[in-house]
């Protein structure tokens, strides 16, 4: 395992410059450029404290297991506890260790998600089949099939199927 290229892969990941990196682990940009480019060794102590500041720890960084790509139809895992004529399906497993969280979401004629108090994080939607009322607080906004929506996840918030006769589906994605 070449340590210094993988520091360097999480670091570009994240954005940050060798300078950024070196401010919030209090080490020198040299070490930092050093560590990269396999001219230093390092304590645990100090990789620790590198990956901390990276946004991840020791066993994150050494796990040689993969992450998933592909979530198959048949992996989906569903919602239970859903309001009458709304059935929600989770996209992908393992979820917790993502900051997304996909949600296919069919509802019924008239059917209607529950409300949803304000939160954390960011929320997105995308109309794939049918028409759909998205209420933010008091405000309706009218999305039919290929609108998309993004709001700050601030406002109370709930999906409303207006049709009498169509189902509508929404993937609907919640952002950390």
């Amino acid at each position: 395992m070449d340590l210094g290229e993988k520091v360097k892969r999480l670091r570009m990941s994240r954005g940050l410059t060798q300078e950024e990196l070196a401010m919030r682990t209090d080490l020198s940009r040299s070490f930092i450029s050093q560590l990269e480019s396999n001219k230093t060794s390092l304590s645990v102590d100090t990789l620790e404290k590198i990956l901390r500041a990276l946004g991840t720890d020791l066993k994150a960084f050494f796990s040689e297991e993969e992450r998933k790509v592909v979530f198959r139809k048949e992996d989906r895992i569903p919602v239970y506890d859903e309001p009458d004529g709304v059935s929600s399906q989770l996209l992908m497993s393992d979820v917790e260790t993502k900051k997304i969280d996909p949600i296919l979401v069919t509802l019924k004629p008239g059917a209607q998600t529950e409300e949803e108090d304000y939160h954390e994080g960011d929320e997105f939607g995308y109309v794939l089949q049918g028409k759909v009322d998205l209420w933010l607080d008091d405000v309706r906004y009218k999305l039919s099939q290929g609108d998309c929506f993004y709001y700050r996840a601030d406002k109370k918030h709930f999906l409303k199927n207006p049709s009498k006769k169509k189902e509508a589906v929404v993937l609907w994605i919640e952002i950390d």
